[in-house]
């Protein structure tokens, strides 16, 4: 597992580069606090700072489901897209926002597949360890498909 705990804190600490330079930037640029509006580049800044906590959220745990429930090494691949991401997109996103694209969609999706391959090993078992984990006394798809569900009527 020890991929995945890597990944994690570099996540982290990028974050908090990005927060470190926010606060900076509040110097730089005259935005006392708590404002959140000022200088058109530090709003900028701001913004990837904030988009960057919403995207953490989603980020961080679906790296560690995945990692636990299909691969740690899979995991870890599909997390390295997201901490190349978000700087590229930060650095972007301040100079240029219509040019945050590419470090945007690499964040995204590598959020996106996690989640969706967290998904996936559930739904590879036929959703019996979704059914199993909740403390179900009945398989949640009857004969192993999705969509043939049995509530035990």
């Amino acid at each position: 597992m020890e991929l995945p705990a890597l990944i994690t804190p570099i996540a982290i600490v990028e974050y908090m580069y990005f927060t470190f330079l926010v606060g900076f930037g509040r110097g730089k640029y005259g935005v006392t606090a708590p404002a959140t509006s000022g200088h058109p580049e530090w709003e900028r800044m701001f913004r990837v700072q904030q988009n960057t906590v919403e995207q953490l959220i989603i980020f961080v745990p679906a790296l560690w489901i995945l990692s636990m429930n299909v691969s740690p090494k899979i995991g870890a691949r599909i997390g390295v897209f997201f901490v190349i991401g978000r700087p590229i997109c930060f650095v972007s996103y301040v100079k240029d926002p219509a040019s945050r694209t590419i470090g945007f969609v690499m964040g995204f999706l590598s959020s996106a597949v996690l989640v969706l391959g967290s998904f996936g090993h559930h739904l590879q078992h036929g959703g019996h360890a979704v059914a199993e984990d909740a403390g179900f006394e009945f398989p949640l798809f009857a004969d192993g498909a999705p969509g043939s569900l049995d509530w035990g009527v």
